[in-house]
């Protein structure tokens, strides 16, 4: 069992799971919606996101961008503390309220349930976890003071508006697939605390100790661990193979920060 750490640096996590894909999911949404709102998960905002395809034959030069629209629906508790987005093929988790594994990952295996339960899914094709860590150095101390010597970036006197450092990693887990991929990235900032431009909270309020308007000197740790590959519905295995994703991505933090730095997330 994971203990809690008193000054948890997590600001935002996502757990996903990739499906086969169901066009008419549209047609289901509203059942599944039903199940998830008698889980608390009261609030109900259906999305369109619009964005560019290009497609073409092998062989072919690229076709002309086509203009598409996806529906997604975001099913929220009502303190927008954490929720679900749905799409047509896929189910992500997401809250910036985040306390333990114990009590994120089976979240997203609820909803899944749920999804399965109505549309009847044959198979998952990806499982990711994501997380973000805020490193923000309280009056008196640097950033260096908290991330591995290696991440520290170029340094002769100026302040740093922006920094990024970026390493991908091929990993075993498993019981599902046993190849897995780790992208480690460390963003260095003078700024508010903010979001990479590609991961926004979309529907969720921060945590209140998240939520100054300050610019500080301040660094996120951005890590992403996935496997890709057919799955079977094996909720119990899917369950073990995101544990041995955070586990990994556990490693990644205590490589990424100092002594220092895990002595004041347990204080």
């Amino acid at each position: 069992m994971s203990e809690k750490m008193s000054n948890a640096p997590v600001y935002y996590a996502l757990a996903q799971v990739q499906f086969n894909p169901v066009a008419a999911m549209a047609k289901y949404v509203d059942e599944v919606q039903d199940i998830l709102r008698r889980e608390g998960y009261t609030l109900y905002e259906p999305q369109e996101i619009r964005q560019l395809q290009f497609i073409a034959a092998a062989g072919e030069a690229p076709a002309e961008p086509k203009l598409t629209q996806i529906n997604t629906w975001l099913i929220t508790k009502a303190d927008r503390s954490s929720g679900f987005i749905l799409g047509p093929s896929s189910l992500t988790y997401h809250t910036t309220h985040y306390e333990t594994s114990e009590e994120f990952l089976p979240e997203l295996l609820h909803g899944l349930k749920a999804v399965h339960k109505v549309v009847g899914l044959d198979h998952l094709s990806r499982l990711g976890v994501r997380y973000l860590d805020a490193v923000i150095p309280t009056e008196g101390e640097t950033v260096e003071l908290y991330l591995a010597s290696g991440l520290r970036g170029v340094e002769f006197g100026a302040t740093q508006r922006y920094g990024l450092s970026e390493s991908v990693f091929e990993t075993e887990s498993g019981p599902l697939l046993s190849n897995g991929t780790l992208v480690a990235r460390v963003h260095r900032a003078t700024s508010q605390l903010g979001y990479p431009p590609d991961l926004i909270p979309n529907g969720l309020v921060p945590m209140t100790r998240f939520e100054s308007k300050s610019v500080v000197s301040h660094a996120i740790i951005d890590t992403d661990h996935f496997v890709e590959g057919r799955m079977p519905l094996d909720f119990e295995q899917i369950h073990a193979q995101f544990v041995s994703l955070h586990k990994i991505i556990k490693l990644a933090f205590e490589a990424t920060t100092t002594d220092h730095a895990r002595k004041v997330v347990w204080a």
